[in-house]
Parts: structure tokens; sequence; C-alpha cells
């Protein structure tokens, strides 16, 4: 059925004028009339008739009019959900408690007029953030293709952030009353990562970490949670986690757990932002602009070789 018969048909009973109807829609009289010539032979009913005040409703037209309206309600509702500038600003991030949502979150606290919907696709594999992106599913994700040169050429990816490491242990941990750590104090102590799922970025970035620092990172076993991760630190004299300095995370006062900064470099997780080249949300000019404001990490830092630079793009 043609939507814009339709919306011809709700206006012209709206406003009791075909002429009127046409004003507002942009077209001639005699485009609504045929519009509407249309839809009463589709329907096979007379939906107006004729006055020397302009139209009015038959009963098939009464009967018939909530439900056009309805439709063309809904029509206008789903472009607006899809049409950028329009519908809410839709932002990917792996997790609510990660870093980007805590960065995000706090973009929006400094400006609530901000129409923002958080998405967590929930993929694993780089490639398909991208897609979705390059499908208008979300209008940016923070995500890193660790080989830039295998981005689509109608995506790119710009630096976020820099996401500082803390290690995480139980008050029974050889490191637990260190106030700060250097990545050689880490040797030799199991780091445990379960869920490190291949092909991920953070995949590549901790085997190239283990490699640089000869650490002993350890991914095996799946990942049941973070309730069950802080489980196992609180009871255990021997197993730690490496956590972002920005992540939220929450358990239970009598765990105690110690957040411990490493530094002498700085371990740093880096963080992209993956957006359409042309036509990006209006919306994502104001959150680059934020990330841009975002202090540097002190020197020294250390971060994996295909980190990207930390240089400031804008949105096009």
């Amino acid at each position: 059925m043609d939507t814009e018969a339709l919306r011809s048909f709700v206006r012209a009973a709206e406003l009791g004028q075909l002429q009127h109807a046409a004003d507002e829609l942009g077209v001639t009289q005699q485009a609504v009339s045929k519009r509407i010539a249309a839809l009463e032979r589709e329907l096979e009913v007379r939906l107006f008739t004729r006055t020397p005040r302009g139209v009015e409703l038959t009963l098939d037209g009464q009967a018939f009019l909530p439900h056009a309206r309805g439709i063309v309600t809904g029509v206008d509702r789903a472009v607006t959900a899809v049409r950028p500038g329009f519908r809410a600003l839709r932002i990917d991030v792996l997790g609510l408690r990660s870093a980007q949502a805590v960065v995000l979150h706090d973009y929006w606290r400094a400006h609530p007029e901000t129409d923002l919907d958080v998405v967590t696709l929930r993929v694993n594999d780089p490639r398909v953030a991208v897609a979705a992106v390059r499908a208008g599913d979300v209008d940016a994700s923070f995500r890193s293709v660790t080989d830039p040169a295998t981005l689509p050429p109608d995506v790119h990816m710009i630096h976020a952030f820099d996401s500082p490491l803390e290690l995480l242990v139980g008050p029974r941990h050889p490191l637990a009353s260190a106030r700060r750590l250097t990545p050689p104090q880490l040797r030799k102590h199991r780091i445990w990562m379960p869920g490190i799922a291949p092909r991920s970025e953070w995949a590549e970035f901790y085997d190239q970490l283990a490699t640089d620092f000869d650490l002993r990172i350890d991914a095996a076993g799946p990942h049941f949670g973070d309730e069950v991760l802080l489980d196992t630190l609180a009871d255990s004299a021997n197993v730690a986690t490496l956590i972002g300095a920005r992540d939220r995370y929450i358990w239970p006062t009598h765990y105690d757990l110690r957040r411990i900064p490493v530094v002498n470099p700085t371990l740093a997780y880096p963080l992209s932002l993956i957006l359409p080249r042309t036509n990006p949300h209006p919306g994502l000019r104001g959150f680059i602009t934020h990330l841009a404001s975002l202090p540097r990490l002190p020197e020294p830092v250390w971060l994996p070789s295909w980190a990207p630079a930390p240089h400031r793009e804008g949105v096009g």
C-alpha cells in the first residue's frame, strides 16, 4: 500500500480540504486527489464525500482513518530511527563496565542533551564490528583492527585513548602489599585472563605483552563472568589478573581485593574508534572532541606495535 497515499488521506481528513493537505505536503491538489482515488480503488470503498466546504469522511473513511494514521506514524518513526541527525547516536562498547563505557558516560554527563544509545555487539572479531559500522547498525565502534590496511575504504579508525592497566589481586597474594609495580615484578606470577578469544584484538595485545616482558599470561578455561573471576582472586594466594584503570568492578568489601598500578613503563591498552568516512552521525563530532581532550598518559608508556598513533582526527 502506498504510504504517500495514506499520508495524503490522513492530512485531507484532518484538514477537511484537499488543497490544504496539498499545501502542507508540498504537492498539487491534483496529486492529492489522484493518490486518494488510487487508495479508494485499492480498498474498493469511498473514503470521502465532497461538500461545499471541502471533503468529509464516509463511514468507511472514519473506520479507516485511525489505522491509516497509525501506519503513517509508524513509517515516520521508522525513518527517524535510522536517519543520522534524527536518531540517537549509537556507539558500540565492549562492555557496560569497560573503560570505553566509562568515558562515554563521562561525556554524556557533561552533555546530557545528547541522545545516546550505548550498544554492546558482543562479538570478538573486530571485522564484525567494522561490518556493523558499514551497515549502519552502529555509528561507531570502540574496536581496533590491528592491520589498518585491511579496513574497507568507506570506514576509518582513529585513536581514542590509551587505558593504563592495573594488577588485581587478593589480600593473600605476594604482591598485594605493593603500592606500584613494574613489569619485571610481574614475571613468574600467574596472570589469569580467562576467555581470551582467538582473532580478537585483545588476544594479539596479550600475546605481545607476554612476549615483550616475559610474563606468564594464562588464558585457560572458559570465562564464567566477572563474579567468578573476582571470587577466585579473593580466595587465591597465587592468581592475579590485569584490568583497565577505568574499568568498573564491584565486589564485596570482605574480598579486600587490591588494584595496583603498573608503571615504568605504564602498560597501556590502546583504544580506537571505528566510524564511517562519509556522512558520520553529527553527534560524533562532539564526542571525538571530548576524546581529544583526555589527558595523555605520563611517559614512559608501553603500547603494542600495532597501536594507532595518538594523533587526533576530525569527523568529515
